[in-house]
């Protein structure tokens, strides 16, 4: 596959078709891929560009160039998959429109990933994932009641680049039938509408948006964060009924409490709010970290810690795989997913134009 990509989101699903098996050809400017640059985190290299460019070919190309668009197109018509994340509209101005290529090779399967998609009120708007936070009203229900956050992570190109992944799965299958590739287009906003579908149709039903809640839940109680009397915050989550009762009866040794008006509903519990989480909290308050974990087990209530970065990078439950990088190797988590065929070994990370010269010589042979 060919992917003319940059920063997150075609990356993302590139490098997982990548994990998969498939030769990703990546084609980089002179300069690199500007994530190539956002940190130096690995040795001199960008932990994005790390994480994201696992087992794929670099080539240098200038897609306005002749000989070098050339070359593209060469590649193309031997390829299964086209990705492209460029500004909009301007693989097509190049001569890489993905109805031109797919009617060039019937079997390829082109991916146009954009910010806002096709339509004409924001097509040409830039986003950058912290934007589409921002516009999506993903920001507005995120952080403390003081005002909005930023979810800490790129979620809106990560939502982005896993809906075309499972796209171009689809589409691959598809082929396997018709013998046909066909054209997907994946926006940020399309991806990150999706997953805020539960806060629109809360406020559309109500008129009324979910409240910012920090670690705590708008819609179930209890839901969120205590701290033990040696300062660690524990985050405990009761979905049902029958979870309170046994939550009642083993940990806040108050079996009479659960069938009380306030607390007898999760609905009566998110109203009697404040209530309800001073009568945890005091109990939590009495009780160290191990108390806590010991009597939470026993109450069959599922809990976490809150962690930070440097408790995360020790978590017991925290799966590796070293990858190699032009500046030496890196561990990082292991792909979610795992199956029988076990992928155990991850690609190397290319240099800059590190294939060129490979790639030249086998689509291009006298112009490498």
């Amino acid at each position: 596959m060919l992917s003319l990509e940059q920063a997150v989101a075609a990356p993302y699903c590139s490098s997982r078709l990548a994990d998969a098996g498939a030769r990703v050809i990546k084609v980089e400017r002179p300069d690199g891929d500007f994530a190539r640059f956002y940190d130096r985190a690995v040795g001199d290299q960008s932990s994005y560009f790390v994480w994201l460019n696992r087992g794929k070919q670099s080539l240098v190309a200038n897609i306005k160039e002749l000989g070098d668009s050339a070359l593209l197109h060469a590649i193309l018509k031997r390829a299964d998959v086209f990705i492209q994340n460029l500004a909009p509209g301007a693989a097509a101005r190049a001569g890489f429109g993905s109805d031109g290529l797919r009617a060039a090779n019937p079997r390829l399967v082109t991916v146009d990933i954009s910010g806002y998609g096709d339509g004409e009120a924001c097509a040409d708007m830039k986003a950058y994932d912290l934007l589409l936070q921002a516009e999506s009203g993903l920001a507005s229900i995120t952080g403390v009641p003081d005002g909005p956050g930023r979810v800490g992570v790129s979620i809106c190109d990560i939502a982005c680049g896993m809906s075309a992944h499972a796209a171009v799965l689809e589409a691959l299958i598809e082929r396997q039938r018709t013998d046909r590739g066909q054209g997907i287009k994946v926006s940020l906003f399309d991806a990150i509408a999706d997953w805020m579908s539960v806060p629109l149709l809360q406020f559309e039903s109500s008129g009324k948006a979910p409240d910012r809640m920090g670690l705590a839940h708008p819609t179930i109680c209890p839901y969120g964060a205590y701290s033990t009397v040696d300062g660690v915050a524990v985050v405990i989550a009761i979905q049902n009924e029958r979870e309170w009762q046994q939550f009642c009866v083993k940990f806040l040794q108050a079996p009479e409490l659960a069938l009380q008006p306030g607390f007898d509903s999760n609905v009566a519990r998110v109203a009697n709010r404040a209530a309800v989480e001073a009568r945890i909290a005091a109990v939590f308050a009495r009780l160290t970290r191990p108390q806590v974990a010991s009597m939470l087990r026993a109450a069959n209530t599922a809990f976490g810690f809150v962690n930070d970065i440097a408790a995360f990078s020790r978590h017991p439950a925290l799966r590796r795989l070293p990858v190699s990088t032009p500046s030496g190797s890196a561990s990082i988590p292991a792909p979610p997913a795992i199956s029988t065929n076990d992928l155990s070994v991850l690609g190397r990370v290319p240099a800059i134009g590190e294939h060129s010269e490979l790639i030249r010589a086998e689509f291009a042979p006298g112009c490498a």
